[in-house]
């Protein structure tokens, strides 16, 4: 009786870290501004307004290691993170200014991005947060990265937009350079 208790007393604390954790708010603010944004139904489109919200989250994540982190090594890449996801936003940006979704529609492509949205919140709730900001944000960039790598093989398999396709193709090879770099540093640094 007295381990259940200690295990929920446990349990019910790393919740309370979790909710602390300003990362891990702005991953709750970002999942709920994407599932109230309005959906086209042409994948091209909403990948591009999608990947704008997605990538305010990282550069607000990485702006949050900035400030609190104290790895030099860790602030480098958030630094990185936050110049080449603010050039994305910009291409993503002029590209939805100029774009009429087009048809015929796909609604399939709007469940997938959902649902690799959910699998990154699900990696993300799943782990422990140590309120090592260092840490802590690297483990989350991980799942954030690997979600904007999926949503981008889905634009692949599903977009029409030439500019669109070659945006998530190089989404796709620097994410997974940065995912390698931040599971190298993870395990030199738990």
């Amino acid at each position: 009786m007295l381990v259940s208790l200690f295990s929920a007393c446990k349990d019910h604390d790393m919740d309370d870290m979790k909710h602390d954790s300003p990362l891990m708010k702005i991953m709750m603010d970002m999942m709920t501004q994407m599932d109230a944004q309005a959906k086209t139904q042409d994948p091209d489109h909403d990948f591009a307004a999608q990947m704008v919200l997605h990538h305010d989250a990282a550069i607000k994540m990485s702006e949050e290691e900035l400030r609190a982190g104290s790895n030099q090594e860790m602030k480098t890449i958030a630094q990185d993170v936050i110049t080449k996801q603010r050039a994305e936003i910009t291409q993503f940006n002029t590209f939805l200014s100029g774009h009429q979704p087009m048809q015929p529609l796909v609604p399939q492509f709007n469940q997938i991005q959902k649902t690799n949205m959910d699998r990154m919140m699900a990696a993300s709730n799943a782990r422990a947060m140590t309120m090592r900001t260092d840490l802590d944000y690297a483990q989350m960039m991980v799942d954030h990265h690997q979600a904007a790598i999926d949503n981008s093989e889905a634009l692949l398999q599903h977009g029409r937009n030439a500019t669109m396709r070659q945006l998530a193709q190089a989404i796709i090879t620097d994410q997974r350079q940065e995912i390698a770099t931040l599971q190298n540093w993870i395990s030199r640094n738990r």
